[in-house]
């Protein structure tokens, strides 16, 4: 009977545990899913190169800002590359203009002696007949000298022949010389005017054909003042021209001289105007003003150099008017100059291109057709082969020494 009562009260405790076990499963909620692992983040590829940075990009070791170098003052900017610093034209000091013909005398005789030489060759005849006579005109027109003076120039040789009776070498020389100087003229003013006495500063107006080198001219006309103390204003008033400005201007900016220019086609007038306007403003001595290489077949064009002047003697009279002639033209130079001549008041000549020409008598020619004298020649290409006209000298290159 016992182990009946046994085994029931096991039984019954055994269901008891059972039970508690189902009831406490069902009241026990359930725990939330742990949170998620971080997720691997994996580098985006690499860019593709080319060559040997083909490769992947490997880590390398950063340096921290301390030790980074730096530039002066410790910008951190991008270095900004500036402009290479152009520099102004080193200006040039030219030489002396007292003696440069007697300097270039040489360069002159040797292109320039064949008149000389010629008349020289011809009186040294035993005897001078009508047919010598003849020869020594042809010599001298075939030089250019023109027939008025070619026949005052024969008959003072005729004469002066006759009274000398004996004719040696040097009486010759002596004797052409005189004659020589006397058609050339020795007394004439060939000063450039360019210091008027009442005002500052004294206006140069350059004309002349195209191909004459008249804006070579005018540019070594400013080393001529510049050399003798004074100080420059350039008017580049051939507009028409668009390598003519440049020109000029590089031609003063070798001696410190400003230029004054307007527009390519502009209006010459108006920059011979502002050109006289900034040399009073600056007080410099003298304004050269370059006009166009106008043709002298050209009506319209004349009229346009009068206009100039004109405007130009809205602020001063002109001190000078330079008519530029090529020597090598010969008489057609003539032609030229009498156009210019209706048109402005021609004050002097400049004869450039002398020493490529043995027809020195145009200095004779264009001084008898225009009633000026010749003030300055051009000897050569250099920046100073511009002189102011020597007789003296001039005649002692015609017939040498």
């Amino acid at each position: 009977m016992e182990t009946i009562i046994l085994a029931v009260v096991i039984a019954v405790v055994v269901l008891a545990v059972l039970g508690g076990l189902v009831v406490g499963s069902r009241r026990r909620k359930p725990l939330p899913p742990p949170p998620p692992a971080a997720p691997d983040i994996t580098a985006p590829p690499a860019e593709p190169h080319v060559g040997d940075e083909a490769e992947t990009p490997r880590d390398e070791p950063r340096r921290t800002i301390e030790e980074v170098d730096l530039p002066d003052g410790g910008s951190t900017g991008v270095a900004v590359e500036e402009p290479p610093v152009v520099e102004a034209p080193q200006i040039e000091i030219p030489e002396p203009t007292a003696g440069r013909l007697v300097r270039l005398r040489t360069r002159l005789s040797r292109s320039q002696n064949a008149l000389g030489k010629g008349l020289l060759t011809l009186l040294s005849r035993e005897h001078l007949d009508e047919d010598t006579w003849e020869e020594i005109e042809d010599t001298l027109l075939t030089a250019d000298v023109g027939v008025a003076p070619t026949q005052e120039l024969v008959e003072r040789l005729r004469e002066r022949v006759r009274v000398l009776g004996t004719r040696t070498p040097d009486e010759l020389r002596a004797l052409l010389r005189e004659e020589l100087l006397e058609l050339i003229g020795t007394e004439v003013d060939r000063t450039v005017k360019t210091e008027p006495a009442d005002r500052k500063p004294g206006i140069v107006m350059v004309v002349g054909v195209n191909g004459t080198g008249k804006t070579t001219t005018t540019g070594k006309l400013a080393r001529v003042l510049v050399a003798d103390g004074r100080t420059v204003v350039l008017g580049a008033a051939d507009t028409f021209r668009a390598a003519a400005a440049d020109q000029l201007q590089t031609w003063g900016e070798r001696v410190g001289a400003h230029t004054v220019r307007g527009p390519e086609a502009g209006d010459p007038a108006s920059v011979a105007f502002d050109a006289v306007k900034e040399g009073k403003e600056m007080g410099v001595d003298v304004v050269l003003i370059d006009t166009a290489g106008r043709l002298h077949t050209k009506t319209g064009l004349m009229d346009e150099l009068g206009k100039v002047k004109r405007v130009v003697e809205k602020h001063a009279p002109l001190d000078e008017v330079l008519l530029v002639l090529d020597a090598t033209t010969g008489q057609n130079g003539l032609v030229q100059a009498r156009v210019f001549a209706e048109v402005v008041d021609i004050t002097g000549i400049v004869l450039t291109k002398l020493d490529g020409t043995a027809k020195g008598g145009i200095v004779v020619a264009v001084q008898r057709e225009l009633g000026v004298p010749v003030k300055l020649v051009g000897l050569g290409e250099g920046a100073d082969d511009l002189a102011p006209f020597e007789p003296e000298a001039f005649v002692d290159a015609l017939i040498g020494e």
